[in-house]
């Protein structure tokens, strides 16, 4: 269908082009736009885009739509070809009623930037209903004495249809007494009148049978028919004349049914009969007969159905006065109905956006229209939201509101708002609608995970199995979605000497932590390193934290003797002089543990002995004493049998076999050999061993010393240095091996050298530095 516009020259119409586009961009009116009533759903009306001056691609763009009151869209818009399109079959009678023109207002919305561009639909009226009485058959009363040019008048047909469509003319059967004439009144309505055209005689004929035709201007032309019934009465020469010829009442809205609307009176001059009126309602549509009913005795006009004002406002009835010999006298009833405030307002949401990016400037989330049927004061109406919310009404055009953020939003303090838009009358009493929206707050990766603690301590025994869980650590993202997906993962170390991979694993999606090699108590004692958390967002955004594990020592290591020497050597033996007192301290046993802790503290014990009673062992310190004076019948060898137990769960122990010898003097043979072997051959090889184990011992203990002191100053340095460092290499490097003493002996250095005259063997024996870090170093 076009646009309801006339032929106008090239020139007027390119001006007119031009004056259309400016009018679009200032937000005004886009014109009327015309379509018959009954048009197929789908048929083409205009084109918004040539309409409004725009490319195809900017209505798309623009977020361009149609906003029409209420909530019934009778029109779609196709963003794509910029086509307005009817969306279904529109019924100018069911839209408009009796109203011309049929005027469908509706708007053309422009999201982005926000621009409202008004319009008209005209639903054009076709000739789909035909003329049709109320009543199929009219019964008239005329009397005999009646002169020529006499009018009656008759019932008119009521016609759906609207002007041209509309009853345009009436007909009359053929006959010799009558003829018709057609009158408008101010509405345009055709009313026909029968007038007499020939004296009656009731005794020649008493009842005439018309048809009357009732013809609208449409194309083909309607009709319908009533039957006219005409009874000649016989003279009453006074007709009913009513008090007032018109009535005008106000009568408001929503009165209960049967209500009293007005009270028409009449009088007849005429006596019996021909005195008594009955009243009726004449010329009443079927919209006025469903809404009063009059009494015919005593003319009291009253509802038969509520009243209302957005539906009709003004009833106009015609009352007819009928006397008993069929003479008749008519008034008019004007009843104007008055607005109540029965109607709540409506609100129309054209177009709602969520979620919004939380930290998105001002923008628009919704727009809205607001309305009420009401007039006058109960129509205007207030719009507003709570205040506790960071959003803001702002009025448009038309009753056009839009809601906008009053700035950036963040998401984890609140992820949804509820927004409830009050739209109140100014009525009485005041009603309102309340509209209820729920707005989502997008996530924007602006926060970084957050560790549990700033620092973590897991402990760990030694020997542990490869794979063994050492912990997890675990961070929060306040973000949600990818933003909140948390992955960990090892920092890599700084230390040139260590791979960190190879012996500390991390489950990246859980934050568990795994030993991948066994650790050893002995050799490295803690180390720390550095864990990264990075969440999924882009760009991402991590934390760190720091982790130090801490190895528990385990009894995995037996106590080792360091005196007596078991190394499977000649014996050495221990001088006792036979005059010792009870209590004399013979030897003592030396012995050490390379755990630490409990599990390193020894004890001692004798277990078998070549005279139980003669000698004692002091439980912690390894000191060995004799209990009672030595007899001359105590063996001249005594043999002890030692266990050195620590005090670890469970317990490991050691044995040490000690050879004691009694003597009356140490310048005494103490022991005779089966091979006997020249005394100077002996001297000499016991000076030769003597000599090499000094030198010896002075060698170690000069080395010993120059590195312990570079590894105490070394340890030092790296104790103060970056702590994210790991200690341990495979194998753990010595450096950073825990120096600190764990054995049961003092710092100083031991040496005893046993010798006995007129021996077998020259023997000898020494004791190693016993401090545990240089003993490990000398292993090492």
């Amino acid at each position: 269908m076009e646009p309801e516009r006339k032929a106008i020259p090239l020139q007027r119409q390119v001006f007119f082009l031009f004056f259309l586009l400016w009018v679009s961009e200032a937000g005004g009116d886009l014109g009327r736009f015309t379509v018959a009533e009954e048009t197929e759903s789908g048929s083409f009306v205009t084109n918004v885009a040539m309409a409004l001056g725009l490319q195809l691609g900017d209505l798309s763009a623009r977020g361009a739509r149609i906003a029409s009151k209420g909530n019934k869209q009778h029109l779609q818009l196709n963003r794509e070809t910029g086509d307005l399109n009817l969306k279904e079959k529109l019924d100018r009678e069911e839209l408009c009623g009796s109203t011309e023109p049929c005027l469908l207002p509706f708007q053309i919305l422009l999201e982005n930037p926000l621009k409202i561009v008004r319009a008209e639909l005209r639903v054009e009226d076709i000739n789909d209903h035909s003329p049709v009485f109320l009543e199929s058959e009219m019964l008239l009363r005329i009397p005999e004495n009646s002169i020529p040019g006499s009018v009656l008048p008759l019932k008119n047909a009521e016609d759906l249809d609207v002007g041209p469509n509309a009853v345009q003319n009436y007909t009359l059967s053929p006959n010799y007494h009558f003829h018709l004439q057609t009158h408008s009144r101010g509405e345009g309505r055709k009313f026909p009148e029968l007038v007499l055209s020939k004296a009656l005689d009731r005794e020649e004929q008493a009842e005439f049978i018309l048809i009357l035709t009732a013809v609208d201007g449409g194309s083909p032309p309607r009709s319908g028919t009533a039957r006219v019934r005409i009874v000649v009465v016989d003279i009453n020469d006074n007709a009913p004349l009513f008090v007032q010829p018109r009535y005008e009442v106000q009568v408001p809205e929503n009165n209960s049914i049967g209500f009293l609307v007005v009270t028409v009176s009449a009088r007849d001059l005429d006596a019996g009969n021909y005195g008594e009126i009955l009243y009726s309602l004449f010329h009443s549509s079927e919209e006025i007969s469903k809404t009063f009913e009059i009494n015919p005795i005593s003319g009291d006009i009253r509802l038969r159905k509520k009243l209302d004002f957005e539906t009709i406002q003004r009833y106009e009835i015609d009352v007819e006065g009928t006397d008993g010999g069929g003479l008749s006298g008519k008034c008019t009833v004007i009843i104007q109905v008055t607005d109540l405030n029965d109607n709540a307002p409506e609100l129309a949401m054209s177009s709602l956006t969520s979620p919004i990016p939380e930290n998105a400037p001002e923008m628009v989330v919704a727009v809205f229209s607001i309305s009420d049927l009401d007039s006058g004061e109960n129509g205007r109406l207030v719009c507003s939201i709570q205040e506790d919310i960071p959003f803001t009404l702002q009025p448009s055009i038309e009753n056009f509101y839009t809601l906008i953020t009053e700035g950036g939003l963040d998401r984890e303090s609140k992820a949804q708002y509820n927004i409830m838009i009050t739209v109140m009358d100014l009525g009485f009493p005041r009603l309102q609608t309340v509209h209820n929206i729920t707005v989502f707050i997008s996530d924007v990766n602006d926060n970084p995970p957050v560790f549990t603690q700033t620092a973590y301590i897991f402990y760990l025994e030694e020997n542990n199995t490869p794979a063994s869980h050492l912990g997890n650590v675990s961070a929060n993202d306040r973000d949600s979605g990818t933003n909140a997906k948390v992955t960990y993962s090892l920092q890599p170390s700084k230390s040139e000497n260590l791979s960190l991979s190879s012996y500390i694993s991390i489950n990246s999606d859980n934050g568990h932590l795994y030993a991948l090699r066994s650790l050893d108590y002995e050799a490295i004692q803690t180390f720390q390193f550095i864990v990264k958390a990075t969440d999924g967002g882009s760009p991402a955004l991590s934390s760190q934290t720091l982790v130090q594990v801490v190895v528990l020592d385990e009894n995995d290591n037996s106590p080792f003797v360091l005196y007596p020497l078991q190394n499977g050597t000649a014996p050495c033996n221990d001088l006792v002089p036979r005059t010792a007192e009870p209590g004399y301290l013979v030897t003592k046993v030396v012995a050490v543990d390379g755990d630490s802790g409990q599990n390193s503290w020894l004890s001692y014990q004798l277990l078998k002995a070549t005279d139980p009673g003669l000698f004692t062992i002091w439980a912690h310190n390894g000191e060995v004493h004799t209990v009672r004076p030595i007899s001359d019948r105590d063996a001249i060898k005594q043999r002890l049998l030692i266990l050195v137990k620590d005090n670890g769960q469970p317990p490991l122990s050691t044995a040490a076999t000690l050879n004691v010898l009694l003597v009356d003097g140490f310048s005494e043979p103490y022991v005779k050999r089966q091979e006997s072997i020249k005394e100077s051959t002996q001297i000499d090889s016991l000076t030769l061993y003597l000599i090499i184990s000094l030198a010896s011992v002075s060698f170690l203990f000069l080395i010993s010393a120059i590195l312990f002191t570079v590894l105490h100053l070394w340890k030092k340095k790296r104790d103060s240095s970056d702590m994210g460092h790991l200690r341990a290499s495979a194998p753990f490097p010595s450096r950073l091996v825990d120096i600190n003493s764990t054995g049961t002996l003092s710092h100083s250095y031991q040496y005893e050298v046993c010798l006995a005259n007129d021996s077998g063997t020259n023997e000898f024996k020494f004791l190693k530095p016993i401090i545990p870090s240089l003993h490990y170093i000398l292993n090492s």
